[in-house]
């Protein structure tokens, strides 16, 4: 039998919440692989609603029964003495799996129609609505919220600042081209052992991305059936990605901006390689926008036919290769 120990948590409004550490039983369980949506396909299906509603499950876990032979499983000691629970408490393993394949049994004829559940969370929207709460007509924005408080900061005094813009950053970074080339200047202070000295470098990046902020470019969702245009580019020392398509004006909008530093085994890599690394990259991260849409490559050169028509391949390209399959 699995006791564990409870957890006294005090609110914020000054009330303790009793959690329950099933650490040990949480090791012991195997994984529930049950996806989770993903985020940025739910925010692309929501755009265009005029009338949105959003509502939190209300003790969502604890509307779940448990198996009444695994309700001794819960079992956790309290001064009163032994108690378990016979609803799914929070904490355990496999409860938001568990959750989430419920919400999408319940609403399986509603979803991606005018339902989006992720976990506990649910928004119910409508395209045809007077009175919306949100208009997402122009597309995906930046919370201006999020825009002031980088607009807002002085210049980092020193790395935990660095940090903390760092960190807002990488917030917004779907919206950002090119950012983690705009931040390469700021690599050099992140380095251990290196005295933090803000020079004119760090100071020029630093404006130009709130010079960039000023203006954010809007983010439009994918029209189901249209090929997407991925542009792919290698730049000194980081690579970045566009994806985009063409409305019905036939110009290009911006779906998605992604962009990373390459690490320095990579620096070494020939530029067709580099390219390859910046597609591989896509495919990791955007792989869900590629299992719907055809995609057109733009680049200076072309990894795909480099990677796929080489005879021989060396160890990283071979992996390179099965990932493309």
């Amino acid at each position: 039998m699995w006791i564990s120990s409870i957890v006294p948590v005090r609110k914020k409004n000054g009330q303790i919440r009793v959690c329950v550490d099933f650490k040990d039983l949480n090791n012991a369980c195997l994984k529930d692989d049950f996806p989770l949506p993903i985020v940025e396909l739910m925010i692309d299906a929501t755009t265009g609603h005029e009338a949105l509603s959003f509502m939190d499950g209300s003790f969502g876990y604890n509307q779940i029964r448990m198996v009444p032979a695994d309700e001794e499983l819960t079992a956790f000691r309290t001064p009163k003495g032994i108690y378990c629970y016979k609803v799914m408490p929070f904490g355990l393993k496999n409860a938001g799996a568990t959750y989430q394949r419920a919400m999408q049994t319940i609403f399986d004829d509603m979803l991606h129609k005018n339902v989006e559940c992720y976990v506990a969370d649910l928004v119910v929207k409508s395209k045809n609505r007077e009175n919306h709460f949100h208009d997402l007509r122009k597309g995906i924005e930046i919370e201006q919220a999020k825009i002031n408080a980088i607009l807002r900061m002085p210049e980092p005094r020193n790395i935990h600042e660095l940090k903390s813009l760092q960190g807002k950053l990488a917030y917004l970074r779907r919206f950002i081209l090119n950012l983690a080339s705009r931040c390469q200047p700021f690599s050099r202070l992140m380095k251990k052992d290196v005295p933090f000295q803000w020079d004119e470098a760090c100071d020029k990046a630093f404006k130009s991305i709130k010079s960039y902020l000023m203006k954010p470019p809007v983010l439009v969702a994918p029209v189901p059936g249209r090929p997407l245009i991925m542009y792919v580019a290698a730049q000194e020392r980081s690579i970045g990605i566009l994806l985009a398509q063409k409305n019905d004006e036939g110009k290009e909008n911006a779906l998605y901006y992604l962009s990373r530093t390459m690490t320095p085994n990579e620096l070494k890599y020939s530029p067709i390689e580099k390219l390859c690394l910046a597609l591989i990259f896509s495919i990791q991260k955007l792989n869900h926008y590629f299992q719907s849409h055809s995609i057109h490559l733009v680049s200076k050169a072309n990894p795909l036919k480099y990677v796929m028509a080489k005879l021989v391949l060396s160890d990283r390209l071979a992996k390179w290769y099965l990932q493309l399959q």
